[in-house]
């Protein structure tokens, strides 16, 4: 399996499901931009606001590009994205 197969295939959880990451539609993305950006407040849960960015900017690129699905963007984008949305560690380190 390819780095992008396994990105692709990672669940995420959206619209009170887990669902494969490659499979999202904008609708969830933005949800979960949304859910994210609901939870920032101070001290600790201040780190999730990167996070809940990232995912606003995905929602932006996949309308932007007329996306239905994640897996219709650029390779390299959701190679950029997926740490920076968690849905992969980034660093390359354990979740």
């Amino acid at each position: 399996m390819t780095d992008l197969e396994q990105i692709l295939s990672q669940t995420v959880f959206a619209g009170g499901a887990n669902v494969p990451f490659g499979a999202m539609a904008a609708d969830q993305a933005r949800a979960r931009a949304d859910e994210l950006r609901a939870a920032i407040g101070w001290g600790p849960t201040a780190r999730v606001a990167p996070v809940a960015l990232a995912w606003r900017e995905l929602t932006v690129t996949m309308e932007r590009d007329a996306a239905a699905t994640v897996s219709e963007l650029d390779p390299d984008v959701i190679a950029q994205l997926a740490p920076r949305l968690w849905v992969i560690p980034p660093g390359g380190g354990l979740l």
